[in-house]
């Protein structure tokens, strides 16, 4: 007779059904090719030398824990954009803020609201909370306010959206966001993800942080992974009103941002010469790449962010999106296919350097032609 079997640890329930998150790929499929990684939306011109140089003094002091608090990077946030310091939470990167807000304000069976192609952190928080996920469809892969507002109900408690949109590097106008704002119940937080708000100068854009200022449900996430490339060090932080600020840092892990991420933000926000040239990087290069891909015949959607979706043929043999990536890993470019945001059909490439961004369309006139 077997010995009865012992139970085994048992995983809550939906936590499996979770699509775990797919970062930008790294490596060329040829080990020969050193690749070039425009994938994910880093700067292409890497930090600040300031932001560098505090990183490295910070590495004599590496046996002693970050400042919980994170007063000097706080006081620097809140001077630099003129906002109130008790109004700042800091996060291991602005995903770590998302799943503070889905942890603090939902209860399985509440649900979420975000747009179909938004970014995934959204709904894995809120699905390891027991939430439900509503996606409101995009039409021209742009967020749609009535579209959101549609699904919204008793038990929605969070609404999502990037601005611009990440995959799609679209826009809502500020007159837009204020629409959506005033749409929802008082009880409902709108949650503004900014991680690409410095690379828009769309007419009517903003940034959210004057809209947030007097309201009592509003969120608005930044980072510094992106304009200021220090990504490799996760610092984020949100603009909220004191009591949201108050819950999240309750359960906010107590030393969530490094001390060397601290010090080299606080140099990186100071440093206004790299950040100026990054976006010129940007404002020269995004048109161009722009124009260069819609020579070859594909479709890309306007874009307000540090990078451009690419729309290829959906043609099963060749010249399809997941062919022109497969083709550039194989020569050393990195680019982002986005099938997982239900996007089979385009393809995401970063803004590069100069040589990066002409040797992506060289590579991409040689597929087209094959």
């Amino acid at each position: 007779m077997s010995a009865p079997s012992k139970p085994t640890p048992q995983v809550k329930p939906g936590i499996l059904d979770i699509h775990a998150y797919v970062p930008g790929k790294s490596k060329a499929t040829n080990p020969n090719v050193v690749p070039v990684k425009m994938s994910s939306n880093e700067n292409a011109l890497g930090c600040s030398p300031a932001a560098l140089a505090a990183f490295e003094a910070a590495g004599s002091r590496l046996n002693r824990y970050p400042d919980s608090t994170n007063a000097d990077l706080r006081a620097a946030i809140a001077g630099h954009f003129r906002l109130e310091p008790e109004r700042l939470v800091f996060g291991c990167g602005s995903d770590e803020i998302f799943a503070l807000l889905n942890q603090v304000y939902l209860q399985p069976g509440d649900n979420i609201v975000m747009g179909q192609y938004g970014f995934a952190a959204y709904a894995i928080g809120a699905k390891a909370c027991g939430g439900e996920v509503r996606y409101a469809d995009e039409p021209e892969l742009t967020t749609h306010v009535d579209n959101l507002l549609a699904l919204v109900d008793e038990r929605t408690r969070l609404v999502f959206f990037a601005n611009p949109s990440n995959p799609t590097g679209t826009v809502l106008s500020e007159a837009e966001v204020r629409r959506l704002h005033e749409g929802l119940p008082g009880n409902v937080i709108l949650v503004i993800d900014g991680a690409y708000c410095e690379f828009s100068s769309a007419p009517g854009f903003s940034d959210g942080l004057d809209l947030a200022r007097a309201a009592d449900n509003i969120v608005v996430t930044r980072t510094f992974s992106k304009l200021h490339g220090l990504a490799a060090l996760r610092v984020g932080w949100a603009y909220a009103p004191e009591p949201v600020v108050a819950a999240l840092d309750r359960i906010r892990l107590p030393f969530n941002v490094v001390l060397p991420g601290q010090d080299a933000a606080i140099a990186a926000l100071a440093d206004q010469d790299f950040q100026d040239r990054s976006l010129a990087l940007v404002a020269q290069w995004r048109p161009w790449l722009t124009q260069q891909l819609g020579g070859l015949g594909l479709e890309v959607t306007p874009s307000h962010a540090n990078f451009v979706l690419a729309r290829f043929p959906a043609a099963p043999d060749k010249h399809n999106a997941l062919a022109a990536e497969a083709w550039l890993a194989d020569r050393g470019w990195i680019v982002r296919g986005v099938k997982n945001y239900g996007l089979p059909d385009h393809v995401r490439i970063t803004i590069g350097l100069e040589e990066h961004n002409r040797a992506v369309v060289e590579a991409l006139q040689a597929f087209m032609a094959s």
